[in-house]
């Protein structure tokens, strides 16, 4: 089954195609990216790697979407772009957190030991999730939550590594890693927990809130 990647939760945004059963035995047909916080145009990557492929759209069978968290307007994109999809050709959906990508890539990058993985969260806080890199394993040790620059550089003071889009940021040997659509597909291949284009949301952890616009005012 031939999927699309979408990863589009840093400002660092990029498509994959990708054929493969096995996260193991997985081959990048497409790939584009675009970097910087100019504008992304989806589809002009989505098509740009489609022709890379060698392939037309009703090839692809799933598109697997990074849900973040990170952007909420770039993974917002993602979504509707694959509920789009979805509802045009009837492929599979999949849904995969950004910063298990990022841990995947750190251990491809040989990175072992206790990993924190950072982003930006706004507020002065970070999401930060907390992994163990082996030569064979990942594993996720402490769930996804929110933390103070200063928590994450009491980490790295305990010898921690910290990776991440914002991770040179936060500590001085932090080591920037942007997930990657290429590293989702990889993650994405053989799963079978596929889900309804309604049932793709991001990964936030604060409640979304609106402040209802007041009624207009009667003309007197």
């Amino acid at each position: 089954m031939k999927i699309l990647a979408l990863e589009f939760s840093s400002e660092r945004r990029s498509v994959a195609i990708a054929e493969g059963a096995e996260p193991g035995q997985v081959t990048i047909l497409g790939y584009g990216c675009q970097a910087g916080s100019g504008q992304t145009h989806a589809l002009g990557l989505v098509e740009a790697a489609l022709r890379q492929a060698g392939i037309e759209r009703e090839a692809i069978g799933c598109v697997a979407v990074g849900l973040g968290p990170g952007s909420y307007t770039g993974i917002r994109l993602a979504i509707a772009l694959a509920q789009g999809w979805h509802l045009a050709r009837g492929v599979r959906l999949l849904g995969v957190g950004s910063f298990d990508a990022v841990a995947a890539q750190a251990q491809a990058a040989g990175l072992r030991g206790q990993v924190q993985v950072v982003a930006d969260a706004q507020r002065n806080e970070f999401y930060v999730a907390t992994y163990q890199l082996t030569a064979t394993d990942v594993r996720l040790v402490q769930p996804l939550r929110l933390a103070t620059a200063q928590q994450i550089q009491q980490c790295a003071q305990a010898e921690e590594l910290v990776v991440g889009p914002e991770a040179g940021r936060v500590v001085p040997n932090g080591q920037t890693l942007f997930p990657d659509a290429a590293t989702l597909a990889r993650l994405a291949a053989g799963r079978t927990d596929f889900v309804s284009g309604e049932h793709l949301e991001p990964i936030y952890l604060r409640p979304t809130t609106f402040v209802k616009a007041p009624p207009p005012r009667a003309d007197v």
